[in-house]
């Protein structure tokens, strides 16, 4: 009983405030997508998603980031020092694979191995693949597929803040259209209510029947009722429309008063725009959507896997070189293999290969998979386009008709009230008359609803292009 008596206070509020307020607030479809654009949570979200992947650029690039270490130590027992040991390294990886280091070592103590060189020592390596790693490796795979990642999500995030403003756009439209169903309600009422008291007044006056005062009533009752059903749909499309709109600090817009549209469904440019929009559409290439681009950027990914993975059946084969020089002695470079010198070279060939031949063969089927995905988005983005623009073409058709029928039965019921007040007619048929040109008025703003909804979803597709040739209309 609470929770009904909250829902009818609530109501009867919103029905105060529509006839005391009603230019209080007003707003027009474009200045609600840009606050959806701007404020919706959601919209943020996305943007925040690309600035994660680009963050993740600059991790991989951390990779080649040179690293500079260091380290002292000594080892001291029962007063005999074994070694103190001063040590800095820089070491360098390069985009080839090859890695370079620097480093300068002081060694010194009663108890060092034989190998240790005691005092300063200079030392400069590199260490080169000679087979695995020389052409890919994964520092290099790890870059190149974070950039193919960004732009992978710059399409996803693309799209789907275009689906986020067509959802947002088109609860507006529906709103509209909401209440321009319950103003027509209202108008209904208010010419039903003069026509009851001029009915009661003829009666009073000898002029019609009783009858024609209940038959005056029936009809005014029937559309207060499909008056407030019209409002309470009118106030339900105003929260669906409340919960696209946030301010700046990320919470909910709560408002404390009814808004109302600037707009109408039969106003919109779309009506002068939908042959251009078409044209536009077909025009574009499909290959430039962000849905297929999200699919290309991800083969991309995949093939770089791929050729991670094709590494694995090359044996490691890896030389290094290290060159030496004491301190406070003249370097003597060359011959590199004459003195002052330490190389290695270090093979490893696994035998079976089946944890290789396994990674290559999923890196392979991945792709495969990529590329049926592709040709089902493709035929997907197609079917779409096809579909909108003959709902395009279609409703706007069915709406000319609509007009026409409409006008029509205007003209009908002008000419039974005029019969009526000759005394040639009945208010039923006047009755019957006028129900037939609500309920025209009310297809005529369904179908101009409808166009808008189709013609939305065939211009925030052409959005989804990279380079569409028009703007947002």
């Amino acid at each position: 009983m609470k929770s009904r008596s909250k829902i009818t206070s609530l109501l009867a509020l919103l029905f105060c405030t529509l006839f005391s307020a009603q230019d209080s607030l007003k707003i027009s479809a474009k200045e609600f997508i840009s606050i959806v654009k701007i404020y919706h949570p959601l919209a943020v979200k996305y943007q925040l998603q690309n600035k994660i992947a680009a963050s993740e650029i600059t991790r991989a690039r951390g990779n080649f980031d040179p690293v500079l270490s260091g380290k002292l130590g000594e080892k001291n027992i029962d007063g005999v020092q074994y070694y103190r040991q001063k040590n800095l390294e820089l070491g360098i990886p390069t985009w080839y694979g090859i890695d370079i280091t620097g480093s300068y070592n002081y060694l010194e103590g009663e108890k060092l191995n034989n190998s240790d060189t005691k005092g300063g020592l200079y030392q400069f390596g590199v260490t080169v693949p000679l087979a695995k790693n020389l052409l890919y490796d994964k520092r290099r795979a790890m870059l190149e597929q974070s950039r193919y990642a960004l732009k992978m999500t710059e399409a996803e995030q693309a799209v789907l803040t275009n689906d986020l403003l067509l959802e947002a756009e088109n609860t507006y439209w529906e709103w509209v259209k909401n209440f321009e169903l319950y103003q027509l309600q209202r108008r209904a009422v208010a010419i039903n209510k003069n026509r009851l008291e001029l009915t009661k007044k003829t009666y009073q006056f000898g002029e019609r029947p009783a009858i024609d005062t209940v038959e005056a009533a029936s009809q005014l009752q029937s559309f207060q009722l499909q008056e407030r059903d019209a409002f309470l749909n009118f106030v339900k499309s105003t929260q669906e429309l409340q919960l696209f709109l946030w301010k700046d600090n990320r919470e909910l817009y709560d408002l404390t008063a009814m808004i109302y549209p600037s707009d109408s469904t039969g106003n919109s440019e779309a009506f002068s725009n939908f042959e251009m929009l078409v044209q536009n559409v077909e025009e574009q290439n499909l290959d430039q959507h962000f849905s297929l681009l999200y699919y290309f950027q991800k083969e991309n990914i995949l093939e770089s896997e791929r050729r991670l993975k094709w590494q694995s059946f090359l044996p490691k084969l890896d030389f290094t070189y290290n060159f030496f020089n004491k301190e406070n002695y003249r370097a003597d470079y060359l011959p590199l293999f004459d003195s002052n010198f330490q190389y290695g070279l270090k093979l490893e060939i696994p035998i079976f290969q089946r944890e290789a031949r396994a990674n290559y063969e999923v890196a392979r089927l991945k792709l495969a998979q990529n590329t049926l995905d592709t040709q089902i988005k493709r035929r997907e983005l197609e079917t779409k386009i096809q579909t909108y623009k003959n709902e395009i073409l279609n409703y706007h058709t069915q709406i000319d008709i609509a007009r026409e029928n409409l006008t029509n039965y205007q003209r009908l019921l002008q000419a039974e009230e005029t019969r009526y007040s000759n005394g040639e007619s009945s208010l039923f048929l006047i009755n019957s008359r006028e129900n037939k040109m609500i309920d025209a008025q009310e297809k005529f703003i369904l179908l101009n609803n409808k166009f808008l909804k189709s013609y939305n979803k065939l211009k925030w597709m052409r959005e989804n292009f990279l380079y569409n040739n028009g703007n947002s209309k």
